[in-house]
């Protein structure tokens, strides 16, 4: 809940009065923790209480809010409260008073105060934006497991609900991706606007593109012989490579890749280089396959 700083200390009548308390306090503690502070412009110690009420709860992040109400203009609050003597200060969770303390104390004091009521505020309605991010979260997480098919039905009910979330799109078709789908992805992906910006976009249409050139191979084997009798054709190396990839292979489309390169780095224009650094984008930066593969090339470029 917002955090909400309300004052009853202008004169009312005490219906309007009691209704306002029942608006601020009552209900207004049904998921959060609502301080009433009951005090008196002629008060010394409640100028010295009120503002360190108000900085706890500031400090609270809206988890706590803080009524103040004036005795000399609500009487009628104050007696049904019995309030004596001033500063009193109430507690209320869930629309009753829970606790309470008379005087004026410190700022330690009113923190611990808080803090401990604080554990007893039941869980409310869950914050939107973290349940979505949650959600996520677990589509990704699912995608990361292998689970691609059901990773593309998490991220397409977001997707339905979210279609402006640029996360929500590229996870989707990476899943889609995943699933032998480019052409469907590269259609996901295509109601994201020109100028849309997200950590993972690169990685997805590098995913797509590589997808997309992936062609599987009738004889996969008869390809490899090729290779290993000719270490120097390296058209066929790269084309080797593209189809382990479609054969799901990545580590040994990497090795084949590798070897070409090392082999002689620019043939065929740089293809098997190009190729595999399209692979490592797609995998994506933190993936700890991309950071093995490129201590490889690195070892080979720069030897």
């Amino acid at each position: 809940m917002e955090r909400r700083v309300a004052s009853l200390s202008t004169p009312q009548a005490d219906k309007a009065s009691i209704a306002a308390f029942k608006r601020d306090v009552i209900d207004g503690s049904a998921n959060t923790l609502v301080l009433v502070d009951f005090w008196a412009e002629w008060c010394g110690p409640c100028k010295t209480l009120t503002p360190i009420l108000e900085r706890a709860v500031a400090a609270t992040g809206g988890r706590a809010s803080l009524v103040k109400i004036d005795v000399d203009a609500h009487q009628a609050i104050a007696a049904q409260f019995r309030v004596q003597s001033i500063p009193t200060v109430y507690a209320f969770i869930g629309g009753q008073p829970v606790d309470g303390f008379q005087g004026a104390l410190g700022e330690r004091e009113v923190k611990a105060f808080i803090d401990r009521l604080l554990a007893a505020v039941p869980a409310g309605p869950g914050d939107p934006e973290t349940e979505v991010k949650e959600m996520i979260a677990a589509a990704n997480a699912a995608l990361d497991e292998g689970a691609a098919a059901e990773a593309a039905e998490m991220f397409g009910a977001l997707a339905q609900e979210f279609p402006d979330r640029v996360e929500v799109i590229a996870g989707h078709a990476r899943a889609l991706v995943a699933l032998g789908q480019p052409a469907a992805a590269e259609t996901a992906l295509s109601v994201l606007s020109a100028d849309a910006k997200d950590p993972t976009l690169a990685q997805t249409r590098a995913a797509i593109a590589l997808a997309k050139d992936a062609v599987p191979v009738d004889d996969l084997a008869s390809l490899a012989a090729r290779v290993a009798a000719d270490p120097d054709d390296h058209a066929a190396a790269v084309e080797l490579a593209g189809g382990r990839m479609a054969a799901g292979d990545r580590d040994s489309a990497a090795d084949v890749l590798l070897a070409s390169i090392a082999r002689e780095r620019d043939a065929n224009e740089g293809a098997a280089k190009a190729k595999l650094l399209k692979m490592l984008e797609a995998a994506g930066f933190a993936d700890p396959w991309a950071a093995a593969v490129r201590r490889r090339l690195s070892t080979i470029l720069f030897a």
